[in-house]
């Protein structure tokens, strides 16, 4: 097991089962995608709470795929659908009372309860907080903070938007008087409880989980993955280093 810094982020490089023992240690958990690794240097809360954060997973095949051409170094990819699976069956998560769920909605709330509940995973409402519409750029969430701090949970699972979970995560994880594991997985348990298109663990290992979301959802993810072709310029540039702030023109 090993970590590499990959534009001022610090990755993961091991196996699926050391993922989990370090995940039990607690700290950020972040897995950055594609079109969010492009916008670095524009996002600078972003930046600032990735590269804050305890490790990242190698969730991009895009990412992994330029990594190699830059480095010619081969990194073990686990994407964040391989990482919740992974979660879902450890005993140690599966527990009861020890996760705690942050939803998007009201409906994904209710479909994600009754996957998890169905998978003989102890999870009720009270275990759930709908997050709010958070400012661009800052998140600062004391309602949250302190239904965490009164549940104690040792893992903080947060479902929400990449670009907003991890800034959200990096203020929980500096403000809470314990270690949870913060995990943001976004969309990844949508996959599987239906309220995303759903990706068979084939088309996930052979790193086309973006095509089957952008034939369910064309018009929302194609121009997303389009934007996310910037990355090549963008890793090709800073390699290890990190992404400076854009210049405002």
């Amino acid at each position: 097991m090993t970590f590499r810094t990959i534009l001022g982020i610090r990755y993961f490089d091991g196996t699926q089962q050391e993922l989990l023992q370090e995940v039990q240690k607690g700290g950020l958990i972040v897995v950055p995608a594609a079109p969010a690794l492009a916008e670095l240097g524009e996002n600078q809360g972003y930046r600032q709470a990735v590269e804050g954060s305890t490790f990242a997973i190698s969730d991009s095949s895009y990412m992994v795929l330029l990594w190699f051409l830059r480095t010619g170094e081969f990194l073990h990819r686990i994407s964040g659908l391989q990482f919740l699976r992974a979660l879902i069956g450890d005993p140690v998560f599966r527990a009861k009372d020890a996760t705690f769920w942050v939803m998007p909605s009201q409906q994904d709330q209710d479909c994600n309860l009754a996957w998890l509940n169905g998978q003989g995973i102890p999870v009720e409402p009270r275990h759930c907080y709908l997050a709010p519409k958070y400012p661009k750029g800052s998140v600062i969430d004391g309602p949250l903070l302190v239904l965490i701090e009164q549940h104690r949970p040792r893992y903080v699972v947060i479902n929400i938007g990449g670009g907003t979970q991890e800034i959200l995560g990096h203020f929980l994880l500096s403000r809470l008087s314990y270690r949870p594991a913060i995990v943001c997985t976004g969309a990844a348990i949508a996959f599987l409880s239906g309220r995303q298109a759903s990706i068979h663990p084939l088309v996930d290992r052979l790193m086309l989980g973006w095509l089957a979301r952008c034939l369910d959802e064309p018009k929302r993810f194609i121009p997303r993955y389009l934007r996310a072709l910037r990355l090549f310029w963008v890793l090709m540039r800073y390699a290890h280093r990190s992404v400076p702030a854009a210049v405002p023109s």
